[in-house]
């Protein structure tokens, strides 16, 4: 089991950058592959990005591909995500995930997740 926390959300502009950080604890985090997601209101939480647990392979959902990237610290127990060109529809509550088995992109895999970090793009 290994806790995960959230964070640099914020409200920012469309066009704007922003790095989301997850800090990962209590567990072997570099033994985790790594995973963000994003839920809005009423919707199912959605794949972004995953990385495997050394870093070997990334994998993008289609809408943020060439927008954003994935990437970890395993000294640092750190997940991150650049996300740049942001857009209105980037609007929601982010959470990051962490899986052993293999890197997922299916949210009902993952049995580990943050507490989500929010974040507001406006037009």
């Amino acid at each position: 089991q290994v806790d995960l926390v959230e964070s640099g959300g914020g409200l920012v502009q469309a066009g704007d950058s922003l790095r989301l950080s997850c800090l990962a604890s209590g567990g072997t985090f570099s033994k985790y592959h790594m995973a963000w997601f994003r839920q809005t209101p009423g919707k199912e939480r959605e794949f972004v990005a995953v990385i495997s647990w050394r870093s070997a392979s990334t994998n993008y959902a289609d809408s943020v591909k060439g927008r954003f990237t994935i990437s970890r610290d395993n000294s640092k127990n750190t997940l991150y995500l650049q996300m740049n060109s942001l857009k209105p529809e980037d609007t929601a509550v982010y959470y990051c995930a962490a899986l052993i088995s293999h890197p997922s992109t299916w949210a009902t895999e993952y049995h580990n997740w943050g507490q989500g970090t929010e974040v507001t793009v406006s037009s």
